[in-house]
């Protein structure tokens, strides 16, 4: 199992003070070399474009990484393809992908926030055909150095080649889905690898929709190696579990009340916190021992997963404590969920 960071480099801190935006990304920047350095496989990069993110360019972000970087993959989480051009975002990753010299990757998704529509003056109510229509094209562009495409929200290419061409053959692109039914389907009919954004609630309530995922898949005529399974999860890794609820929940208690107001949520509690925490809820928040449980579990719940991806800045935490976290993911969760995994195949056997 692969194990990452996903970001959405917040611009404020948990106290909702403004952070200088350069030193931030600078931080930003040491923080996935840091991951490289210790053993971590991915570090995604989200995109937002609002006053309260600094990643509305997660390429570029990427790209400055990649020169400091050897092995860790590089990838959006997700690119918003619906409010994109299918045809500028691959050329991104392709130059991220020749820069990384094979480390880049995309996850791609319609998005969870929607002020990327009028910035780009789109229409919410074609939130799902822009973006089934986008990513058909997206993908013909992988396979297709000279493509021919014709839709209804994008001029049709009749030939033109789109470079540079990635390193990798191809391209590697994630489906980021939510809970929508329709969304798992789609990942399984097109055989991609799917990212589960699992912020609230059970994990083990996504079985159905995972499994749903592989059935699609299978009547595809996909081999189950093809349908991966990552989950992207809020949580935080510190030396004990005390120190990790401490650092953890102010600042995660302020963002998720924050972006409850715009949603229609209550205002986050300790209690819900919590229930979050206990053994089926999808923080994964603790000490190295606790994370790996809690990962080993969900992943039997939900059937598998070939990634787990840890979402640490909903908390808005300072630097100094994410490079801690880093450390203890790349050097003590990763490695036991390894020897934990070769174990149980073992047993299996």
């Amino acid at each position: 199992m692969q194990v990452g960071i996903d970001t959405a480099a917040a611009a404020f801190d948990e106290t909702s003070r403004a952070i200088n935006p350069a030193e931030r990304l600078q931080d930003l920047v040491k923080q996935i070399e840091h991951a490289d350095q210790v053993g971590l496989d991915a570090f995604g990069v989200g995109e937002h474009h609002r006053r309260d993110f600094l990643d509305s360019a997660p390429a570029v972000i990427l790209a400055a990484a990649a020169g400091r970087t050897k092995r860790i993959h590089l990838n959006s989480a997700v690119t918003v393809l619906s409010a994109a051009d299918p045809v500028r975002v691959f050329q991104e990753f392709a130059t991220l992908d020749l820069l990384s010299q094979g480390r880049a990757e995309m996850i791609v998704g319609r998005g969870s926030s929607i002020e990327a529509f009028p910035l780009f003056g789109l229409r919410l109510e074609d939130y799902d055909s822009l973006f089934a229509e986008k990513l058909d094209l997206l993908l013909k562009i992988r396979h297709n150095e000279h493509v021919h495409w014709s839709g209804k929200y994008r001029p049709t290419l009749s030939g033109q080649g789109v470079y540079p061409r990635p390193l990798q053959n191809p391209l590697p692109i994630w489906l980021g889905v939510g809970g929508t039914p329709e969304s798992f389907v789609r990942a399984g009919e097109l055989g991609l690898p799917l990212m589960v954004a699992i912020i609230g609630g059970e994990t083990r309530r996504f079985r159905p929709l995972i499994d749903l995922y592989r059935e699609a898949g299978r009547r595809a005529g996909h081999s189950p190696d093809q349908l991966k399974v990552g989950i992207h999860s809020q949580g935080y890794v510190a030396e004990t579990r005390q120190k990790a609820v401490d650092d953890f929940f102010p600042g995660y208690a302020h963002t998720m009340t924050e972006v409850g107001k715009e949603r229609g949520w209550r205002p986050m509690t300790r209690a819900d916190f919590d229930a979050q925490m206990g053994p089926q809820g999808a923080l994964i928040i603790g000490d190295p021992d606790d994370a790996v449980a809690k990962i080993v579990r969900h992943s039997k719940a939900l059937g598998g997963i070939s990634r787990i991806t840890f979402q640490m800045n909903a908390a808005s935490l300072p630097h100094a404590k994410l490079m801690r976290a880093i450390e203890l993911l790349g050097t003590r969760v990763g490695p036991a969920l390894r020897e934990e995994i070769v174990g149980n195949n073992g047993r299996d056997g």
